[in-house]
């Protein structure tokens, strides 16, 4: 069907990541650095995405795509999600995109579960209230698993600089040249940094 959709130009977009915080559909992602829309299904059409883009990499136009669908709420595919609790192995790491995120973070970010989540399996922790090393764990569970990538989500406080640090030391100890993405919330819940 022919209707409105964004369309965005990966060669003027500097990545900021501005445009997936205002995608409440999830349509939009960063990859490779840039932006781009991940699946024309969830596009409304509506261009929220727009006014926020510093660039002006994003516009709108008629194209065909498929009906818009918005996205169902992310579900978990495996438990506990708590780091100290979770296992070393478990089937839902095999081949796992990864997410290591705060668990403040979560609750400061309207769209967390449908932005962060989807797609990736979650653990989450504290570490000044956990008073624990994360990075040897991770670190097992990117050894034993066949992790994909790996993105953490902190907020801007700096206790929250614990989880960034336990997953950036468990990819240096389990040997991985895995990137790390850092997405920072802050304490309003705003995206103020993704990368």
């Amino acid at each position: 069907m022919i209707r409105n959709i964004i369309t965005i130009d990966r060669e003027t977009c500097d990545g900021c990541g501005l445009c997936v915080s205002a995608c409440h559909e999830g349509a939009v992602e960063i990859r490779d650095g840039r932006a781009a829309l991940v699946n024309a299904a969830y596009c409304d059409g509506l261009g929220n995405c727009l006014p926020v883009c510093p660039a002006g990499a994003i516009t709108i136009s008629q194209a065909e795509a498929p009906a818009f669908t918005p996205p169902d709420a992310h579900r978990l595919t495996h438990w506990p999600v708590q780091i100290k609790l979770a296992p070393v192995r478990a089937p839902a790491f095999e081949n796992a995109a990864l997410l290591v995120a705060a668990d403040c973070a979560a609750y400061a970010y309207g769209g967390f579960q449908r932005e962060f989540m989807r797609d990736r399996v979650t653990l989450i922790g504290c570490p000044k209230l956990d008073g624990a090393d994360y990075s040897l764990k991770l670190a097992e569970i990117i050894a034993k698993n066949r992790i994909t990538s790996l993105m953490t989500a902190r907020m801007e406080v700096p206790c929250c600089g614990g989880i960034e640090l336990a997953a950036a030391e468990a990819v240096k100890k389990s040997g991985s040249d895995l990137s790390l993405t850092v997405i920072t919330l802050s304490v309003d819940g705003r995206v103020l940094e993704w990368r």
